[in-house]
């Protein structure tokens, strides 16, 4: 991202006004920027083999664009002494450099392919309007405590206008007006309207907030192989050997802060932080406060990455490996057309921001959020200028032609910060921002997000499943992949439990036993729910098989309902069949489907007496703990084995014979 190459909105590469946008000359250099034509939007077809080269030479033009602006913005004395010091001593070398290195990426693609045309063009720069109030002569950002013309040091001093009057810890933003009230903003439009063939499911994966303090300055994807490519610190959860010189068999490798091990993807934005004076630990580094990103890094409080469906049809799964930027790191010169970050409030996020900082209520958290692409061109994980290999879809949903839908990063980043004290510059209580290129000046509008692949292809597949049945799923959600929708076994307990086919001709009593709970399943539990000490996350619908638990004799019995009992965990319950439960003795096999009436030992072989289940009958309560009192419960039809209906059917049957004898006799002594 930062070195987005990435997205110029018109043919100079800058969406400022046309009167705002002159040479360097006549310019006061307080609240000016430069403006370069963006070349990497420009090279949408570069060959394989020139790419790397290509990229490194996007990134030193980077670099001769943030040491320009730092040489601007240091000589605000000498432009005011000579009108024409802005174009002969920065912006005409800038000019001839870059002229130099468009000639080496002509040359590296020419080698491989077809020579670009128009590449010279690009190398002149202006110096423009930022659009921000400098303060008068004499006064500091925050009030006038400095003399004229003193610098910003990057102790967190407040600055005067020879920073450029830009406002912000380094003197280059943010300012005032870069914040506007979540309350004055209307409320969006809401999601588009989703088909019948809508994919309504949902991924969520948790990879932490980089409480691991993992930062850089570089950018693997715009300007993979160079130091500081991106000139702003980055934020990284996920992958944790994400460096501009990490390989894809490095981010293969990899440890990874999420949850399920599985996704060793990468997620990184620029970090927040508060001008506060605080000196980070890339005060005096490239990428930090030498290039005006200073101030206190706020560690996020929390970060939701949820992969969410398409509203007109199927997902497919993503490739490996696949590179996304979503947003413009150079939107501020560049102009709109690829912003693509929001900001809001925690309780308002109906209402988002895309060119301010949010002032948010008491109370309430500042949110970032990032939508990415949603299309895929079915064959490149990358392209020359990483983007025209993805797409957004249209508001409908439809994705380009020649697209295909994959799953949606939707990045969520809540912060614990506080609404600036814009009157006196956030001196009662800070300023905040984004990192940025030196000469996008913090800006709001130049927030951007970054994503690379690195999921387990079989976790990716089943993310694609699980988001086109409707599905909720992942660590990050509270169910796996395969789990079914909470929804569906809520209605199942509505049904009535079948009537056994046969009644019994007595009514039978089980033995009078303090019962166990269940060795495995969810006791008392509906498919897909978590844990509880009985089984894991076994869900019967095909969700992944957790080992067995010892039994837990602190839980309330749960209301009779459909749930799986005594089978292992990958053993599909009969929806339309109440269960029965079972009462093991201590120290029993695992009961296996169909054996829920009697205890087996693990060879199969009867071992307390009681026999083996042969059917289903109506279902009783759960198993009560053992500080519960005994309690004798109706027996399941059924339920007894051979050898247990001969135990309790013969002294009835003995009775039955005496009986019968007896009558015999006094029949014979009445003949008699």
């Amino acid at each position: 991202m930062a070195a987005n190459v990435y997205a110029s909105a018109t043919d100079g590469g800058s969406g400022a006004d046309s009167a705002k946008t002159r040479s360097g000359t006549g310019v006061r250099t307080a609240g000016a920027t430069i403006d370069c034509p963006d070349v990497g939007s420009k090279l949408t077809s570069v060959p394989e083999q020139a790419r790397g080269e290509v990229d490194k030479e996007l990134a030193l033009l980077d670099e001769q664009i943030a040491k320009a602006y730092q040489r601007l913005s240091e000589s605000a004395q000498q432009v005011r002494q000579d009108s024409g010091f802005a174009d002969n001593a920065i912006m005409n070398p800038l000019k001839d450099k870059r002229a130099a290195t468009l000639e080496r990426i002509a040359i590296a693609i020419d080698r491989v392919g077809d020579r670009p045309d128009g590449l010279e063009a690009l190398a002149a720069c202006t110096v423009r309007d930022s659009g921000n109030q400098a303060p008068a002569q004499g006064e500091g950002q925050n009030g006038g405590d400095q003399q004229p013309g003193q610098e910003q040091g990057q102790d967190g001093q407040e600055q005067g206008d020879g920073q450029g009057g830009n406002g912000g810890q380094a003197g280059n933003g943010p300012v005032a007006a870069d914040f506007a009230p979540i309350t004055s903003v209307q409320p969006g439009a809401g999601s588009p309207r989703q088909g019948t063939k809508a994919s309504r499911g949902s991924f969520t994966t948790d990879c932490g907030v980089n409480e691991n303090g993992l930062f850089n300055s570089d950018n693997i994807i715009a300007a993979p192989g160079v130091t500081n490519g991106a000139h702003h610190f980055h934020d990284y959860i996920g992958n944790q050997a994400n460096n501009a010189f990490a390989s894809d068999q490095d981010l293969a490798n990899a440890e990874t802060s999420c949850a399920d091990q599985g996704d060793k993807s990468s997620y990184y934005w620029p970090v927040l932080r508060l001008q506060n004076g605080t000196q980070e630990q890339d005060a005096n580094s490239p990428g930090g406060g030498i290039e005006g990103n200073a101030g206190e890094i706020v560690t996020p409080k929390q970060v939701t990455l949820t992969f969410v469906g398409n509203p007109r049809g199927k997902v497919t799964a993503m490739p490996r490996l696949l590179r996304i930027i979503t947003g413009d790191a150079k939107s501020f010169v560049n102009g709109p057309a690829n912003a693509n970050a929001s900001w809001s409030c925690t309780g308002f996020e109906d209402r988002q921001l895309k060119d301010k900082y949010p002032l948010c209520p008491q109370g309430s958290d500042v949110v970032r959020t990032f939508k990415f692409q949603s299309c895929w061109d079915g064959r490149n994980i990358d392209s020359a200028n990483h983007r025209t290999h993805v797409a957004f879809a249209d508001a409908a949903g439809n994705c380009p032609s020649g697209f295909r839908p994959i799953p949606q990063l939707v990045q969520r980043i809540v912060y614990d910060v506080d609404a600036p004290s814009l009157e006196d510059g956030g001196r009662t209580t800070p300023l905040f921002a984004v990192d940025s290129f030196p000469e996008q000046l913090h800006k709001p509008v130049t927030d951007h997000g970054d994503f690379i692949n690195v999921f387990d292809e079989d976790l990716m597949r089943e993310m694609a499943d699980c988001i086109n049945d409707g599905r909720k799923c992942g660590a990050g959600a509270g169910a796996e992949p395969g789990d079914k929708p909470e929804e569906e076994p809520q209605e199942q307990p509505t049904k009535a439990p079948e009537q056994p086919t046969k009644a019994p001709e007595a009514p039978q009593e089980q033995p009078t036993r303090a019962p166990y709970a269940p060795q495995d399943g969810n006791a008392g539990g509906k498919p897909g729910d978590t844990g509880d000490g009985n089984g894991g996350k076994g869900d019967g619908n095909g969700g992944k098989e957790e080992s067995a638990k010892p039994p837990v004799t602190n839980k309330p019995a749960p209301e009779p309902e459909q749930s799986e009992q005594g089978g292992s965990p990958t053993a599909a319950p009969n929806a339309d069949e109440p269960e029965v439960f079972a009462t093991p003795t201590p120290g029993q096999g695992t009961a296996n489907a169909g054996e829920q009436g009697g205890s087996k030992g693990d060879a199969g072989e009867d071992t307390d007496g009681l026999g083996q289940s042969q059917a289903v009958g109506t279902a009783t309560s759960a198993a009560p703990t053992p500080s519960v009192p005994s309690r004798t419960e109706p027996q399941a039809v059924g339920s007894g084995g051979l050898a247990d209906t001969g135990a309790q059917l013969w002294p009835a049957a003995a009775g039955a014979v005496l009986v019968i004898a007896g009558f015999v006799v006094l029949r014979r002594v009445r003949r008699g």
